[in-house]
């Protein structure tokens, strides 16, 4: 089914939910959890979940934009049914009800000009009053349009009473018609505005629910004057409030506010962590702090869906990501790390390197909360002798005992098995016999095999590097401590 062929049920159906992005920015965290919300509110209730975006203003859109949000979606596994919407090809929808709305008697064509406005709005500035368009073209014909001029098209909005929305996060909320102006449906060049084409197309995708930020609660009303006046069906809002910083001020880049390719590609975040905390942030499901998919489908509810804005922790989210971290395949942990690690080492893994990257896992992921952090501490796996050490691991390597890294070469030399455990007994009869506290036999120890100071159990680091590579490591380590002290 094309844009411009989107027609609603004509029945009662199920719940529809969408998702409606302007592309002239990346994905952000607010934009995320707003698709969250919707995807799971339509997948909790057996409906359709849909993907519209908004690229009406041509200058901002963009197609990089368009790419990624389409990828940050994909990413956080918020699939949506049939294929995404793109406004700008629905205009000519968009000016066919702009139309009927004027043949209704709910529309009219405005000729008053830029300077005439300019003119009414510094007036009202200059009394310290709110703008009101009072336009004498509202109940004018069109006979008495000026020769040439082309005009807008504005609605009729209600001037006297109340319009209450039920709203289900927000509760009630009462706005006096007098606030609600003429607002624009059709530019002069007749292109329509944003107020026109949500309204429109969200009728005609057959949307239900419409979950959004609380900064278009505003918009609500304008909206379903115009949903009113062509006879549809009102759809059911939630407005859900904003995100906010750790400070309690508005979320910003300072605060960690980025495009949600950024926490994949830059801070190392599963997408699984990323989707749990995008949860939490404003609903709740008693103290449950991590919820699975299957989970959030299953209990999400606007009920559950906060009247606050909540804020955002990064730290939180580093600590909910090292949980999945340690919860997720190891085989699959490898796959993603795997380009970090090749990048840093400016080579491509081998077969072999990424079978030894999979068993390492168990070791590296513990103690891990980023997908970095693990690349990282994987890195002295893949290192080519002799190691580059970083300043704390040469000094333990230069000041270690004369003779340590020999002796503990001929003991671990000794072993018929080589496993964990195996090395472990013969590095404490050795630390026994040197009279020598383990502590300060591993920690030489772990710089001369990693050129940190950094790194999972000491014992492990050497079952997983092998026999081989540890003694040649271990005679790299006797050599640089022999040249120190010559």
């Amino acid at each position: 089914m094309s844009a411009t062929e989107l027609t609603r049920p004509t029945t009662a159906g199920p719940v529809v939910t969408r998702f409606a992005p302007s592309p002239t920015g990346f994905l952000h965290l607010g934009g995320a959890r707003t698709a969250l919300f919707n995807w799971l509110f339509a997948r909790h209730h057996g409906g359709q979940f849909k993907l519209r975006i908004e690229d009406t203003d041509r200058a901002r859109s963009t197609q990089p934009a368009i790419d990624a949000i389409l990828d940050g979606m994909r990413w956080l596994g918020l699939n949506w049914d049939g294929d995404e919407i793109y406004q700008f090809a629905r205009a000519e929808r968009h000016a066919e009800v702009a139309e009927e709305l004027i043949a209704r008697g709910a529309a009219y064509r405005c000729y008053l000009s830029t300077d005439e406005l300019k003119a009414r709005r510094e007036a009202a500035q200059a009394q310290r009053k709110p703008f009101r368009l009072v336009s004498e073209w509202r109940d004018r014909g069109p006979d008495d349009a000026p020769p040439g001029a082309s005009g807008v098209v504005r609605l009729k909005a209600p001037r006297e009473g109340e319009t209450t929305i039920e709203d289900a996060v927000q509760g009630k909320v009462t706005v006096q018609n007098a606030e609600v102006d003429d607002f624009v449906l059709l530019r002069s060049d007749g292109t329509p505005t944003y107020m026109l084409a949500v309204a429109v197309d969200d009728h005609d995708m057959g949307v239900t629910h419409c979950i959004r930020g609380d900064d278009h609660l505003n918009n609500a009303f304008r909206q379903r004057v115009l949903i009113d006046a062509m006879g549809w069906d009102r759809m059911v809002y939630a407005h859900v409030p904003l995100i906010h910083g750790h400070d309690g001020a508005k979320l910003s880049k300072r605060h960690g506010a980025l495009g949600i390719e950024t926490y994949r590609d830059e801070l190392g975040i599963l997408p699984e962590a990323m989707v749990n905390y995008l949860l939490r942030l404003g609903w709740g499901h008693g103290d449950d702090e991590f919820i699975s998919r299957d989970d959030a489908v299953k209990w999400f509810d606007l009920a559950h869906v906060g009247r606050s804005p909540s804020r955002f922790d990064i730290k939180k989210l580093e600590n909910l990501n090292g949980h999945y971290l340690r919860e997720a395949d190891d085989a699959r942990l490898a796959g993603i790390v795997a380009p970090d690690i090749a990048n840093t080492l400016d080579k491509p893994l081998s077969a072999d390197d990424m079978a030894l990257l999979t068993r390492a896992m168990p070791e590296l992921k513990p103690r891990a909360k980023t997908l970095h952090e693990i690349a990282d501490g994987a890195l002295f796996l893949f290192r080519v002798r002799p190691l580059t050490m970083d300043d704390k691991a040469a000094a333990l390597v230069a000041e270690a005992p004369t003779g340590l890294f020999d002796e503990i070469a001929v003991a671990l030399s000794a072993l018929d098995q080589w496993t964990t455990q195996t090395i472990e007994e013969a590095l404490r009869e050795l630390s026994e016999r040197l009279e020598l506290k383990l502590g300060k036999l591993a920690q030489p120890l772990r710089a001369a095999m990693t050129g940190t100071t950094v790194s999972p159990g000491i014992f492990d680091v050497l079952a997983l590097l092998g026999r081989d590579e540890t003694l040649a490591r271990l005679a790299d380590a006797s050599q640089m401590r022999a040249s120190h002290q010559d």
